[in-house]
């Protein structure tokens, strides 16, 4: 029913099937982990080449001339990314990496005073980020254990909103929460959310490491306070590519809780005061000089967001994981896989399998020309991407996976993760 054929009539009506050529593409590999590291695109390459070409002809004077002037790269790709997260252009900067901008996030809007001293997070979210609240937590005097509540999932897959909003009681002085789940994929919602945390007056941010350039967001409409993200994944900036970061304007003037001098008004930034100037908008949480030659690939990779838009590149994802969803209960019904990841449209940009066996599945997938990646302790993350697979890739990808488990390919393997997964 759901045959190569049919994923071929899809490919030809796909109207980003064009973009698939912006990419340098594996060889012969069939790649299902954007959801961990995107691929590298020939403007993101181009631009990452202009950059250094600056460098090579400018030398000091590339940091006030050329096409990207480094001194305003942070604010101007900050700029581009504003729109992937529904903030305003002075909301969003490009700056630090994940966990950085969560520490500086956390230290400007954990206040605790008297009985509010607790930070709300969950047991589901992605480790470094609770590595970072609780050392926060610990910089004030307090202990993790007894200060960071975390919301229980009642599955071990899934968060409930309203678990969540019954546990903003009066001693929460902090709300950080994933926007998707890293393992299960599930979107959580936000608005919900946001506006129960704001009509409790506590503020509230979301990592948005798996689900910037994958869903849609309106972070300043819905009155999130902050938020923070890779660029790596989805939005295929590189390995390391430099973070960014989102602060609601109604807390323009709030005085970071780690400065830097790139934290400072830039018209003063060289007077070399002592006493910090700090910029008037999300400039101001900056801490350290640009990493330009990171944020180059990132100004080519969000020329495709701007040109496409990512209404179409979600409409996209939706349509590719339900044919991914529909092949593998046609394919794959009888070998005790299950679907982890929510099968309606709260689902982000990735379909989460669950095997026994699923470790030395992910081994046998890479040996047959697919890369998933594994998640502990059970799971096969595939994520066909919007701008660079096809409804192809998915029918050959679940068709490989239909082999494997048939054919038992996967005994030859350790059931055990390698050193990265």
């Amino acid at each position: 029913m759901f045959g190569i054929d049919y994923a071929r009539k899809l490919d030809e009506k796909d109207s980003l099937a064009k973009y698939k050529d912006e990419f340098y593409l594996l060889e012969n590999i069939i790649y299902m982990d954007g959801n961990s590291l995107g691929l590298l695109s020939k403007r993101a390459e181009q631009t990452l080449h202009n950059l250094l070409d600056s460098w090579k002809t400018l030398g000091i004077d590339g940091w006030t001339e050329g096409d990207n002037p480094w001194f305003y790269l942070s604010e101007s790709v900050g700029e581009k990314m504003a729109p992937l997260v529904g903030g305003t252009k002075s909301e969003v900067i490009a700056t630090g990496s994940t966990t950085t901008n969560l520490h500086q996030l956390a230290a400007t809007f954990y206040k605790p005073s008297g009985t509010k001293t607790k930070i709300l997070a969950d047991e589901l979210n992605f480790p470094s980020d609770i590595y970072a609240l609780k050392s926060q937590l610990a910089l004030k005097g307090f202990n993790p254990d007894e200060h960071l509540v975390q919301v229980k999932s009642r599955d071990g897959r899934f968060l409930n909103e309203d678990d969540i909003i019954e546990a903003m009681t009066e001693d929460i002085v902090l709300i950080v929460l994933p926007a998707v789940l890293y393992r299960s994929g599930q979107i959580l919602d936000m608005e919900k959310l946001t506006k129960a945390a704001n009509e409790k007056s506590i503020p509230i941010g979301f990592d948005l490491c798996h689900s910037i350039g994958a869903v849609e967001h309106a972070l300043h409409d819905w009155g999130a306070d902050f938020a923070f993200w890779c660029t790596y994944k989805h939005l295929n900036g590189g390995p390391g590519s430099v973070a960014g970061l989102f602060v609601h304007d109604k807390h323009f003037g709030t005085t970071p809780g780690l400065a830097g001098w790139f934290g400072s008004k830039k018209e003063s930034q060289f007077d070399m005061d002592h006493t910090m100037d700090p910029a008037m908008d999300v400039a101001a949480y900056q801490i350290g000089t640009p990493h330009v030659l990171s944020l180059a690939p990132v100004i080519g990779a969000l020329e495709l967001f701007e040109e496409v838009g990512i209404k179409k590149v979600r409409e996209k994802s939706l349509q590719l994981t339900d044919y991914m969803l529909a092949l593998i209960q046609q394919e794959l019904s009888d070998h005790d896989f299950t679907i982890g990841n929510p099968v309606d449209e709260s689902r982000g940009g990735h379909i989460l399998l669950e095997h026994v066996e699923a470790a030395r599945i992910c081994k046998a997938l890479k040996e047959d020309g697919v890369i998933p990646d594994f998640r502990a302790p059970n799971g096969v993350r595939l994520a066909p991407v919007a701008l660079y697979n096809s409804f192809e890739d998915v029918w050959h990808t679940v068709q490989k996976l239909k082999r494997i488990m048939d054919e038992k390919r996967y005994e030859k393997f350790e059931n055990k993760r390698g050193v990265v997964a």
